[in-house]
């Protein structure tokens, strides 16, 4: 009899514990349904809203804590995919880290390199890793700057620098080499680095490539896209609704990389409050 009813027990705690799974799983995947049209309008042409939803549904499952970020945050990753036009998931294009209750959207190596071909001016950009033991690494700044990097092939040791290059349309390039200093002090600004998810546990060399083509950014000419979202790397999202739209808020711990179109807007007010400052004076 005893045993009976600790098998009666057995089930119906079972039971019960089931469907609180899924339900969790299942409303905030049926929010992201419910959020098609929205993600219709922000996707560009090359990128398919119901192949997008898939892989994020992939990537729910494949990492469930991110079941137990808010559903703001999970919708606001989302829609940054949307707007950005990368997966996340294992191609490294972005990822959806779970830091606290919150998902840190990380812009991966792979997406910082579809990201700046998109502005038609590129014709080739890379980066590139330096390791202790390679036969060859020179580089000079100034007038004529160059870089002469020849690895070894075998027992090349550890990773000490990292460099990008890219090469504009127009005959002209540009370089930017980091040490594993450098990279660090990006790394520590990110608020989930001490997470397993973190892609800077999982895959640091693409993150540091990554690092460098982000500090590129500052001089590469963007796309149209990217001048009106911004980079937003790194940041901590969650999605409102606004006026029947969905708008996605990001929460920095660092500065996000400057486009041009912000810096230039950052040194027109600069300007035009020391404009004023000497207006008072007089």
């Amino acid at each position: 009899m005893g045993n009976l009813l600790k098998e009666e027990l057995a089930k119906k705690a079972a039971k019960n514990e089931t469907p609180k799974q899924e339900t969790k799983g299942g409303t905030v995947l049926s929010l992201i349904q419910q959020m098609l049209p929205q993600v219709k309008m922000a996707l560009p042409s090359h990128l398919n809203p119901e192949r997008l939803i898939r892989i994020v549904a992939t990537e729910i499952r494949r990492n469930p804590d991110l079941l137990s970020c808010s559903k703001e945050s999970l919708l606001g990753a989302l829609m940054l995919s949307a707007q950005l036009g990368l997966e996340p998931g294992p191609l490294g294009l972005c990822y959806y880290v779970p830091y606290k209750r919150e998902v840190e959207f990380i812009i991966g190596y792979k997406g910082m390199i579809d990201l700046a071909r998109r502005s038609g001016q590129i014709s080739v950009i890379y980066a590139e890793t330096v390791y202790e033991n390679d036969k060859t690494f020179d580089y000079q700044l100034g007038l004529e700057p160059k870089l002469i990097h020849v690895p070894s092939l075998d027992k090349r040791g550890k990773p000490f620098a990292w460099y990008g290059v890219c090469k504009f349309k127009d005959g002209g390039y540009y370089l930017k080499v980091m040490g594993r200093e450098d990279v660090e002090k990006h790394r520590k600004r990110s608020p989930s680095a001490s997470s397993s998810h973190s892609p800077w546990n999982t895959d640091y060399e693409q993150m540091a490539k990554k690092t460098v083509i982000r500090e590129m950014f500052k001089y590469l000419p963007v796309s149209s896209e990217m001048l009106e979202i911004g980079l937003p790397d790194g940041g901590i999202v969650r999605a409102r609704e606004q006026a029947g739209e969905m708008v996605v808020d990001v929460d920095f711990l660092e500065e996000p990389s400057e486009t041009p179109q912000t810096k230039n807007e950052k040194n027109e007010s600069q300007n035009r409050e020391s404009h004023e400052d000497q207006k008072k004076k007089n």
